[in-house]
């Protein structure tokens, strides 16, 4: 039922996160640590993600709302028991037995929704101790006694907007990824849980070609990962994801059959640029856009392919896109860049110029403030639809990063 085997085939199903209960908790104070630029208009990121809901819905795109599947995800206590065992880690620095245990206690007696709410949204202290109530007075800890009221016992996660990352469909199965940054890695937890006991996923469990925490530190995010058809996943390393990630990604698909090669390129690594789709994405069957502050003939690559025992065959490529061309079975591919000068590129590139997500062969979603970009691609026969992302845009993610396709059409 689920199954990726393309970046531009027509979609079919999709997993989104709409800003709520985390987005209200970012502040000035914590935005770095939460990997956001500055903070959020919050009401205003509500309606533009509404408005991102709708264009699908309006395509016939089935949308599936991350804190709806965590909240049927852990209705039973087997699943909310797999988070909390997991995010409560009583070696957490900041958390220590007592508080872990006090802390589930009140996690555990709370319903399906406001579980959720609070595993994507944060719990601090004033809420814990309003929860425990009467019982307060009996639950001392060193990690409570040290936090004021406002500081969080569970940080909030804001960066579960961006859908993609930690999760990405390959093929007919599902990499749960180790998340790179240390405030994104519970994250992870939500969709090992979903994955695992949502009656959607439990009935036919795909393929898990990455197993979240168990990987870890070899990271890689979904971000970096694209299913361009014929057999090849491409692979970003850059900021976030590792050789090794990229490596163990490539031996799990070859052992499984789901992919003939993987070409893996090289990125710099710098915060605008954090993953692949953030400089080049599918745009159609024979078509990418690219950066326009990168040079096409100096990306480095390589191609992997199926080896033995020591691990896949990796041989340097000597023209990249010559190599995705021939993965893909064409003369040549058109590397589509938007002539400007090199302000104007800086500026679209930080505004996700190029993480464009292909709702069918030819047809992009794009934020309509990159209005260079956007008109290159329809000079280039591509229909752009306009989204709103003044306030989405505020933690650096395109349409792209804030989508996990769980199942495309052929391409």
């Amino acid at each position: 039922m689920f199954q990726v085997n393309s970046e531009v085939g027509a979609l079919k199903q999709v997993i989104l996160h709409e800003p709520g209960l985390d987005f209200e908790r970012l502040t000035p104070g914590n935005k770095d640590e939460l990997l956001f630029d500055d903070v959020v208009w919050v009401s205003r990121a509500r309606e533009e993600h509404r408005a991102f809901q709708r264009l699908f819905t309006d395509r016939g795109v089935t949308v599936h709302l991350l804190h709806d599947l965590l909240a049927q995800t852990v209705k039973t206590e087997e699943a909310a028991a797999f988070v909390l065992d997991r995010v409560l880690d009583e070696r957490q620095p900041h958390l220590g037995g007592s508080l872990a245990r006090v802390t589930r206690r009140v996690l555990a007696a709370m319903g399906p929704d406001e579980l959720a709410s609070h595993l994507i949204g944060g719990l601090n202290k004033r809420e814990l101790l309003q929860a425990l109530g009467e019982h307060r007075a009996g639950c001392r800890s060193l990690g409570l006694d040290l936090l004021a009221d406002d500081d969080f016992v569970l940080a909030p996660l804001p960066n579960s907007l961006f859908t993609r990352d930690t999760s990405c469909w390959i093929h007919d199965g599902v990499a749960v990824n180790p998340m790179r940054k240390s405030g994104r890695r519970r994250e992870t937890v939500n969709y090992e849980a979903v994955y695992t006991f949502h009656p959607m996923f439990a009935q036919e469990p795909a393929p898990r070609w990455i197993d979240g925490e168990a990987m870890a530190p070899a990271a890689i995010e979904g971000g970096d990962v694209a299913v361009i058809g014929h057999g090849t996943v491409l692979v970003g390393l850059g900021e976030r994801t590792t050789p090794a990630g990229a490596e163990l990604l490539a031996g799990r698909l070859f052992e499984a059959g789901s992919a003939r090669r993987v070409i893996a390129v090289e990125l710099p690594k710098a915060r605008a640029l954090m993953h692949l789709d953030t400089v080049l994405t599918m745009v159609d069957r024979d078509a990418f856009t690219l950066f326009a502050g990168l040079d096409r003939r100096a990306l480095r690559s390589w191609t992997l392919t199926p080896g033995g025992p020591a691990g896949p065959h990796v041989t340097e490529n000597a023209d990249f896109f010559t190599a995705v061309a021939d993965a893909l079975g064409l003369g040549a591919v058109r590397v589509l860049q938007t002539a400007q000068d090199s302000y104007a590129a800086e500026r679209e590139q930080w505004n996700d110029g190029c993480n464009l997500l292909a709702v069918a062969p030819g047809s992009v979603v794009a934020y309509e403030v990159n209005e260079n970009s956007n008109r290159m691609l329809e000079d280039n026969g591509i229909e752009v639809l306009r989204v709103r992302g003044d306030q989405l845009g505020r933690g650096r993610g395109g349409p792209r990063c804030m989508s996990c396709p769980v199942e495309r059409a052929a391409a």
